[in-house]
């Protein structure tokens, strides 16, 4: 089928300015102040930045026309989205079985160590650690709020608390976000935000009020400090490191978490320590930290950057899953009534109108051949 001239739109009407995209394509690039497209999962902050629009415009070149839904998923994308779904909800058992014998300080060095030896070649093979460490203050700083602190803080709390309920309760860290953005005037509050942070906040105090021993309140508060630093980590890609290549700033925070962890995981070595615990940390750093990247990035070029966000309401229902059936943790009523509440009101507390939606679609080639840069 031949395509339509270059002076027509995806409808074969023509257009009144052949350089500009024709309203009824609806494909416009995002025009908020938001630069980036961010996912901050396991303390992974990975982006769609524009350094690396050319993932996406050279895409499976589907054409994103008017109406409700959007183009399908394709086979490949649906594989992609399931596999990430399970990569990133395997951590919190994994981390789970390997606090039991090692030290939360040494699992989260073996995983910066192993993620960093696998990232590092393919990092240098680009070349894209060198403007990134010139950049070291704020990477830095995105190192300790994303990676360093809350790496720690979860393996410390996993020794008291189910897997499953700290993947429910980080299922909280959506609606953190949407408070510092608004704060920081990226953003503004109205009633569907104002009523998902009412509902998703509701979850998380049934889940900790019906859950969990309140008379050792240190786990929870570490938690909740790990979702901060959750939160806060992609605003500091966003204002300090977005322009630079994300797999340099991924590679580059590891290697930082790496060196800070050393001196002090060196005093904590255990003596012994099974099979199980050491298939843990591995498994974290080769499939929940280096390859859960690579495979994130080819769902980001397969589907766009705003279905792939949808990974972060997936996440935790694995989590819950595989507590109960590999670690036979017990589903709860805190879980029965809490969860639905977190992921509801995440969902109604961070989801865009239906313009900002159609904007935040990635472009096809003709579109993004035919669209101004910004």
């Amino acid at each position: 089928m031949r395509s339509p001239p270059a002076s027509t739109n995806s409808t074969g009407l023509p257009r009144n300015n052949p350089s500009r995209p024709h309203p009824a394509d609806r494909v416009v690039r995002r025009r908020i102040a938001r630069p980036t497209e961010m996912l901050s999962v396991h303390g992974i902050t990975t982006y769609y930045a524009p350094h690396d629009r050319k993932r996406v415009s050279h895409a499976r070149p589907i054409r994103h026309h008017v109406g409700r839904g959007g183009c399908p998923m394709t086979k490949r994308g649906w594989m992609l989205f399931l596999a990430m779904g399970v990569i990133w909800g395997v951590p919190y058992a994994m981390i789970r079985i390997a606090v039991r014998e090692i030290d939360p300080l040494v699992v989260a060095f073996g995983r910066t160590v192993l993620g960093s030896v696998l990232l590092l070649p393919i990092a240098m093979y680009k070349k894209q650690l060198t403007p990134v460490f010139r950049r070291w203050r704020p990477l830095l700083l995105y190192t300790v709020v994303e990676i360093t602190g809350p790496w720690l803080l979860i393996g410390f709390a996993e020794k008291t608390l189910n897997s499953s309920t700290v993947g429910l309760l980080l299922a909280a860290v959506p609606l953190i976000a949407v408070i510092f953005v608004t704060m920081l005037g990226h953003d503004r509050f109205d009633g569907r935000r104002v009523l998902g942070l009412v509902v998703g906040f509701a979850g998380v105090a049934l889940l900790v009020g019906l859950d969990i021993d309140l008379t050792n309140p240190a786990a929870v508060g570490a938690i909740g400090l790990a979702a901060v630093g959750y939160a806060i980590g992609p605003i500091v890609i966003n204002r300090q490191l977005a322009d630079l290549p994300s797999l340099g700033v991924v590679t580059g925070s590891l290697v930082l978490a790496s060196v800070v962890y050393a001196p002090f995981a060196a005093f904590r070595w255990p003596p012994h320590v099974s099979a199980g615990s050491i298939w843990s940390v591995l498994g974290l750093a080769v499939i929940c930290t280096a390859a859960a990247f690579v495979v994130f990035f080819a769902l980001i070029a397969e589907v766009g950057p705003a279905r792939a966000t949808v990974i972060t309401y997936i996440n935790p229902v694995v989590a819950l899953l595989l507590g109960v059936v590999a670690l036979n943790e017990p589903v709860t009523a805190g879980i029965l009534v809490g969860f639905p509440l977190v992921i509801l009101g995440s969902i109604v507390g961070t989801k865009r109108s239906g313009r900002e939606e159609i904007e935040a679609l990635p472009p096809t080639p003709e579109a993004a051949a035919q669209a101004p840069d910004h």
